[in-house]
């Protein structure tokens, strides 16, 4: 990365989602509230596996994974969001924006991965059911969430040096309501187009190669699905949770990353707001929904929520 002083800009404005006040109050309270749920949903459910005996197996260890790295992906977000939906100046410093960046980076590529090792769990349980605690041992559980986040690092680190060893020497408006890669990069002066083909190249490969990983799985185990004679609802309901996840994530993560004009118009002043709509979704919404995706269905996870909700009271 180039020294601070080879770029003029010191700190980034965020145009954000509205820049209507009154709408900006509600804005605040609405995503105030989904935070705070999103916080005690997560919460709760890691809670609700590490304290009841009968979660204590890996598909579970991976959901308390999943649940805390949701609550880590959206605090590097919306806290700053919504000081900025009260803010008069609604600026990011750069080293704010650049440490926003990595995080975001690094937390989204590590939730790529683990999705895949959860989609391999599953596949293990109904495909060998026999064999399941042989092979997802406790061992081989911590070494995937090791390597979901080591994956994340290192992927994260790169995108971090190749796009702040740029120049940016104004303008310093970011079209939206936190900082993005995409949008960093057509602010700055200096020749991005081995960021591009970083980009294109790097984003496509940690999209399409976990979720082929996650086809495969899944095309095994409706494979394996097919030959059952009795009980094939309640093989496939336990999959039907990280199916909804991995369809949302994967989802809207293609629609803003694989779609031709990526998050911005030329003109900042003209809102891209179906993209901003849709980020919304995967970075905000999302964290906050898959606790109860994964607890709707599931019985066992409802009675250790119950227990957890005695013992509280």
């Amino acid at each position: 990365m180039h020294p601070r002083n080879h770029s003029t800009v010191t700190e980034f404005i965020l145009l954000g989602l509205s820049t209507d006040p009154s709408t900006q109050i509600l804005l605040f309270q609405i995503f105030l509230i989904i935070y705070l749920a999103t916080l005690v949903g997560n919460f709760l459910l890691i809670l609700a596996v590490r304290t009841d005996g009968r979660l204590h197996n890996s598909m579970y260890f991976f959901l308390s994974s999943l649940s805390f790295l949701d609550i880590c992906y959206t605090s590097i977000i919306v806290p700053k969001m919504l000081v900025n939906f009260l803010a008069s100046k609604k600026t990011i410093s750069f080293t704010g924006c650049a440490l926003q960046v990595y995080f975001y980076l690094f937390l989204g590529e590590t939730e790529c991965v683990l999705l895949a090792f959860m989609a391999y769990d599953r596949f293990v349980a109904i495909c060998n059911p026999l064999r399941y605690n042989a092979i997802m041992n406790t061992e081989v559980c911590i070494w995937m969430i090791g390597a979901s986040w080591s994956t994340g690092c290192i992927i994260s680190s790169m995108d971090m040096y190749f796009t702040y060893r740029l120049t940016y020497c104004g303008p310093n408006v970011i079209n939206h309501f936190f900082c993005e890669v995409p949008l960093l990069l057509q602010l700055s002066c200096s020749d991005i187009s081995v960021n591009n083909i970083i980009k294109l190249v790097g984003g496509t490969s940690l999209l399409c190669i976990p979720l082929t990983l996650i086809l495969i799985s899944y095309f095994k185990i409706f494979a394996a699905i097919v030959r059952i004679h009795s009980g094939r609802y309640k093989a496939f309901s336990t999959c039907i949770s990280h199916l909804v996840v991995v369809t949302i994530f994967y989802g809207t993560a293609m629609f803003m990353y694989i779609r031709p004009k990526h998050l911005a118009t030329e003109d900042a002043d003209k809102i891209d707001m179906p993209a901003k709509v849709v980020s919304v979704f995967y970075t905000i919404a999302t964290p906050m929904l898959n606790p109860l995706i994964y607890s709707l269905r599931n019985k066992d996870v409802h009675q250790a929520l119950r227990r957890l909700g005695r013992c509280i009271n």
